[in-house]
This record gives structure tokens, C-alpha cells and sequence, in this order.
């Protein structure tokens, strides 16, 4: 490629051998393509609070987890989803390999979801949440789901449930 004249450093083609270039300072190109250095990986972990949307932008306006942090100039996006409704730890990155291996099925990541229910629900909807259920047309993966503890007030009952 140098000898070829293919590199550019500053403007001017290289065709020495090893010539020296700093990519964070000097402008490099091959075939006319600017050289980045790689990205600095980031990781956030958030608490996300009830009614703030798990996504980088939302159609409606509403507050997403990306306007809860400051100060981050990487484009950082959430690594999967929890609802509206649900407040919980998100993990934000702009690590892209990391994302598909937690997030993709094949990888076998177990999430585990503490969540709190009106009422006792009954053993068979327990049974058919545990073999799996259709979702928007989508088969869920089967799950465990283990009662931790039952409350007196408006007969609530938590539940853990892993998948």
C-alpha cells in the first residue's frame, strides 16, 4: 500500500517505509479513506426509573435513558429493554460486540425479573407463562418462575421469573 502511494499522511503521499504517523493527531488516509482510531469503549449502568422510555429516541417525546446521562460524547445506546412502566438497571454502551452477546438468545444470557403482581395467579397461568407464550407473534423462551413472597396488602404476590 506505501509503495503503492495508496497512504496519505497529512496530505502528502507516503512512500517510505516506515514512516512514522500518530492517529490521533495526523490526518491518514488509504485509497482516500480517513484512518480513526478505534472508539473507546464505554459502559454505563443506569437505574432506570418508572416512565422514562429504554431506547435512544422516542417517537411520542418521551424521556428516554439517554436524556438521564450527561457528559458522554460516544454514542452510547441501551443494551435491551425494560417497559414503561418498569424501573430497573440498564446497561448503556457503545461496545457493540458486548451488546449482540448479552442481548441475542443464542448467547444463552439468563435475565432474572423481580416483579409484583394484584392477586394470586393461578397454577395453570404460572404453568403456561413457565412453557412459554406468544408474544406479537413471537414464541417466548421457556422460564422459571419461583413465588418469593406473598403480602397481605391488595393480596399482592411477587414473583421471580428468569429466561
Amino acid at each position: 500500500m506505501i509503495r503503492d502511494g495508496r497512504v496519505t499522511v497529512n496530505g502528502r503521499v507516503v512512500t517510505e517505509l516506515g514512516t512514522k504517523a500518530d492517529a490521533g493527531r495526523d490526518h491518514i488516509k488509504v485509497d482516500g479513506k480517513l484512518i480513526t482510531r478505534p472508539e473507546t469503549h464505554r459502559y454505563i449502568l443506569l437505574y432506570k426509573p418508572k416512565e422514562v422510555m429504554t431506547t435512544v429516541e422516542d417517537p411520542q417525546g418521551r424521556r428516554t435513558v439517554i436524556d438521564l446521562v450527561r457528559g458522554i460524547r460516544e454514542r452510547i445506546y441501551p443494551v435491551g429493554r425494560l417497559d414503561f412502566h418498569s424501573e430497573g438497571l440498564v446497561l448503556l454502551t457503545n461496545d457493540g460486540e458486548l451488546a449482540y452477546k448479552v442481548s441475542h438468545p443464542k448467547h444463552g444470557s439468563v435475565k432474572t425479573y423481580h416483579v409484583k403482581v394484584r392477586g394470586v395467579p393461578e397454577a395453570r397461568i404460572i404453568d403456561k407463562l413457565q412453557r412459554g407464550i406468544t408474544i406479537e407473534g413471537k414464541r417466548t423462551l421457556p422460564t422459571e418462575i419461583v413465588r418469593m413472597k406473598t403480602t397481605g396488602r391488595a393480596k399482592r404476590k411477587a414473583i421471580a421469573g428468569s429466561k
